[in-house]
């Protein structure tokens, strides 16, 4: 009667995809999507850089990415983004993904925007051409707070971009924890709502198991600091320094 019960229950949730770089917003809003009871997570969807094979903004390699898909137990769809690309083809790319997620009966797409209102309403735009709507758990919520909620609920993710104009090169390859928010410089939005910072979720209570990985070499491009994770064997927290 249980498998009963729960295929049924299953069947009448909403099914939904995930936005997900990687990062701490996606993560959480992932978490929250899941706790709400009338939503199905059944993928995630990523952007992925093919001159680079990583994860646009955050420069995260695919490889973790895909050991982060696995460790969810969810499948990663992924919108390769060629070099240069203008908006024009980047929008292209993503409806003709989102135009096969819909024929499978997918509606919304839940995204980890906190109060950026441009933003908002750019998905809006995009997802209305297909007949979607976007989901947006964590919008509206104080960043203070919604960082350190992240940081109470056992969640662990290390730094992996910094803008050169905000922050310090040094910031890269910290954990985020209470020390991280007590040495941001004035001005920065604890969650890096602005493009000040973002990061890699390596572990936490949506996770299966952790993600092993190593801090690799620092580079610069464009206004951002990045800082190179590579793939690893062992624990995550034996292996990140």
């Amino acid at each position: 009667m249980a498998d009963i019960y729960n295929g049924t229950y299953l069947s009448m949730m909403e099914k939904v995809i995930v936005s997900w770089s990687g990062g701490k917003d996606s993560a959480l809003s992932l978490y929250e999507i899941q706790r709400d009871g009338n939503y199905q997570v059944v993928s995630l969807l990523t952007s992925i850089s093919e001159p680079h094979d990583r994860v646009s903004m955050h420069g995260v390699r695919r490889t973790l990415l895909e050991q982060q898909s696995r460790a969810l137990g969810l499948p990663l769809i992924k919108i390769p983004i060629p070099r240069e690309c203008s908006e024009e083809e980047y929008e292209s790319r993503l409806m003709d993904v989102l135009g096969k997620v819909k024929s499978d009966g997918i509606n919304h797409v839940v995204f980890g925007d906190i109060f950026l209102e441009w933003i908002k309403e750019y998905r809006e735009k995009n997802l209305s051409r297909l007949g979607m709507t976007p989901i947006l758990p964590i919008w509206g919520r104080e960043t203070l707070e919604l960082t350190r909620s992240f940081i109470s609920l056992g969640f662990k993710a290390v730094i992996t971009c910094v803008n050169t104009k905000l922050m310090p090169r040094s910031f890269l390859g910290k954990v985020l924890d209470e020390n991280f928010l007590s040495e941001l410089p004035p001005g920065v939005d604890p969650a890096g709502e602005n493009g000040e910072f973002h990061s890699f979720v390596f572990a936490g209570p949506i996770f299966r198991q952790s993600i092993p990985f190593a801090l690799g070499r620092t580079v610069t491009r464009d206004s951002y600091y990045f800082r190179d994770l590579l793939p690893s064997e062992g624990s995550a927290d034996e292996k990140r320094h």
